[in-house]
């Protein structure tokens, strides 16, 4: 009789802009899919593509404006958008790699001083992840890497509002501290560490909080 398939695990970067978050998501992927093609997928957040990603993208960029209560809504939206695709690759075994999630929507919402219940609840119910690898940079040496400043909300100002919220929504049981100072090759070391110790043998859950 086969073995039971084990499920997949759904991984979520989190950080700083500039923290090397996205670089090591996209590390972590292609040396999982090197080992076993197919064995994993990238999700960034927001997904730019789309439709509701396009007006956040836009945000960004400052092509336009919008209301923070709806703006943090459509952040939200968007990745309710990909709920089922989620699901569905972590139950077909294959591991969901995330640059962002909810961590950071309700990070930069509570620093632009929206009401905290109401930001902490509109995610409830996504996939909650197995692995939170939270990239510790300071607001300093992120803000000296390639590219800092290009968008609206990387500012040395939200930055260090973004760096104080974020440790208010850690839980321990499932997020995991990756120093991000070192090198990539140091630091992609220490995420595929992590990585291997998941317990695939849990329940997949949704999350009841942030």
């Amino acid at each position: 009789m086969a073995a039971a398939q084990k499920r997949g695990v759904l991984i979520v970067f989190e950080g700083l802009d500039r923290s090397g978050k996205s670089t090591q998501a996209k590390r972590l992927v292609e040396s999982l899919n090197k080992r076993a093609e197919g064995s994993a997928v990238l999700q960034a957040f927001p997904d730019r593509s789309s439709p509701i990603g396009k007006l956040i993208d836009q945000y960004l960029k400052k092509e336009i404006d919008l209301d923070e209560h709806s703006l943090h809504l459509m952040f939200s939206a968007d990745r309710f958008l990909k709920n089922q695709m989620i699901r569905e690759n972590i139950a077909k075994g294959i591991d969901v790699i995330c640059d962002r999630y909810c961590y950071s929507g309700v990070a930069y919402s509570l620093a632009k001083g929206l009401p905290e219940q109401w930001v902490r609840s509109s995610d409830v119910g996504l996939p909650k992840p197995d692995a939170v690898l939270f990239f510790d940079v300071s607001p300093a040496v992120a803000a000296q890497r390639g590219g800092f400043g290009a968008e609206r909300l990387e500012t040395a100002t939200m930055q260090q509002k973004v760096a104080a919220v974020m440790p208010t929504l850690r839980d321990d049981s499932f997020w995991k501290t990756v120093n991000a100072d070192g090198d990539l090759d140091t630091v992609e070391k220490d995420v595929f560490r992590l990585y291997e110790n998941l317990n695939r043998e849990k329940p997949f859950e949704s999350l009841e909080k942030i």
